[in-house]
């Protein structure tokens, strides 16, 4: 049994922001309390219970990623399903959702058996996308109603986008069957000269081509479309353009199955960082310009992006070494993610703090029917507690990589405790 007094309790998913107790007994909680309460008589007696004074920390649901990339099976020198879990506790994340461009790719039911066998030997809740097509080859659909059946939350081919606007169609009409939402990683390689780099400064500082904007735009634009025509729960991920933003601004009016995908990294830095942070600042979609920087937080703050994933992606060192167009897309995120809400979203005015929790559990939480995101009695005992104004310095990281363009960073929101299943999973020894 655990109690955890003082802390400032926060559940988006009915709008507590209050200072209270909270008693977990098992893997449920419990009670929450506050002073005068009738139930406060219940936490008089603390014999045998482990007790966190939280005083000065913000207690809230454990943190849900819908978006992340664990390299297992194929690529596990760069991350595994074990360490990927570590790196999410760390980051106060209790449920992970993985995507599935893995070797051999999710897209059969012995593939996605592996992920979450091994996922059911971690300390949080690991869950995992299947692919929409045969080897990510964009050509043949997957048996999704199979894999639904055999444990798969979503489907995607993240990492390649889906050319085929036939075969995107008659995905989405299996996913609708099927009860899943479909997410759409978009970017047109037409456009693309060098991805990971955007057409404009970056490219012209390196001295190459780069990956213009309207790779996102026209893809999404598609998408959308079909989405309003199928009627798929249907996710743009990981968006980089104010064009994109307001094509999906513009769906939402008239369409409920459209959701949105914002990652720190495109609403915390430009292009600009790929002129000092090189491959540590390469991914795809790449960072672009500092109006679309700020159309991202501004889809964010009035629910036309309703969910803050990060896209960890962890590369090896040798890997990010290469040099600019043979290294590899993509940087780490479960650690940083958290922190960087707190100083770009709620330190500057953009988001309370229970909205930027709100993004990053309730709101994943409920797109994907999982039993997270809410903090009350008789739900889930999976928790994060955290300062919101102590800093802590991003010198080392739990995950196998540290390609991440905040290294060495002084960043606010420690995470002191992450609680999965009513045990304590992550605690901090500083």
């Amino acid at each position: 049994m655990i109690i955890i007094k003082n802390g400032r309790v926060l559940n988006p998913a009915d709008g507590t922001d209050r200072k209270a107790d909270v008693l977990i007994e098992g893997d449920i909680i419990k009670a929450i309390s506050i002073p005068g309460d009738n139930r406060h008589n219940a936490f008089s007696d603390t014999s045998g219970i482990h007790i966190i004074d939280a005083e000065g920390m913000v207690v809230a649901p454990g943190l849900v990623d819908t978006h992340a990339h664990f390299r297992d099976p194929g690529f596990t020198y760069k991350e595994d399903i074990i360490t990927g879990a570590k790196a999410a506790a760390k980051g106060g994340f209790t449920t992970v959702v993985l995507m599935a461009n893995t070797a051999p790719p999710v897209d059969s039911a012995a593939t996605l058996k592996y992920v979450l066998e091994k996922g059911r030997q971690t300390d949080i809740h690991i869950v995992s996308c299947a692919n929409v097509t045969m080897g990510m080859r964009g050509n043949e659909l997957t048996d999704m109603k199979t894999l639904a059946k055999a444990g798969a939350v979503g489907f995607t081919d993240d990492g390649v986008p889906l050319l085929r606007a036939d075969i995107v169609r008659k995905a989405m009409e299996q996913a609708r069957i099927s009860d899943r939402p479909i997410s759409f990683h978009e970017e047109d390689p037409a456009f693309i000269r060098n991805n990971g780099i955007n057409d404009g400064s970056a490219s012209e500082f390196l001295g190459i081509e780069g990956s213009p904007r309207q790779a996102e735009i026209e893809m999404v634009r598609r998408d959308l479309a079909l989405a309003a025509e199928t009627g798929a729960v249907t996710v743009i991920q990981h968006i980089s353009t104010k064009e994109a933003v307001e094509l999906i601004r513009q769906a939402k009016k008239t369409i409920s199955n459209i959701h949105a995908e914002a990652t720190p990294h495109h609403f915390t830095l430009t292009e600009e960082a790929v002129k000092s942070k090189g491959t540590l600042a390469k991914m795809n979609p790449p960072l672009r310009t500092e109006a679309d920087r700020l159309a991202i937080i501004k889809g964010l703050q009035d629910g036309t992006i309703d969910i803050i994933a990060t896209d960890h992606a962890p590369h090896s060192k040798a890997d990010k070494e290469k040099n600019i167009q043979e290294a590899p897309s993509g940087i780490i995120g479960l650690e940083t993610a958290l922190s960087l809400g707190i100083r770009e979203l709620v330190g500057k005015g953009y988001l309370t703090l229970i909205e930027l929790i709100e993004r990053m559990s309730a709101a994943p939480a409920r797109l994907y029917k999982l039993p997270a995101g809410e903090l009350a009695a008789g739900k889930k005992a999976d928790l994060v507690l955290f300062y919101p104004e102590r800093t802590w310095k991003a010198e080392s990281f739990i995950s196998k990589s540290d390609n991440s363009p905040f290294l060495g960073e002084q960043l606010p929101g420690l995470v002191y405790a992450t609680i999965c299943n009513g045990r304590i999973v992550y605690e901090d020894q500083s």
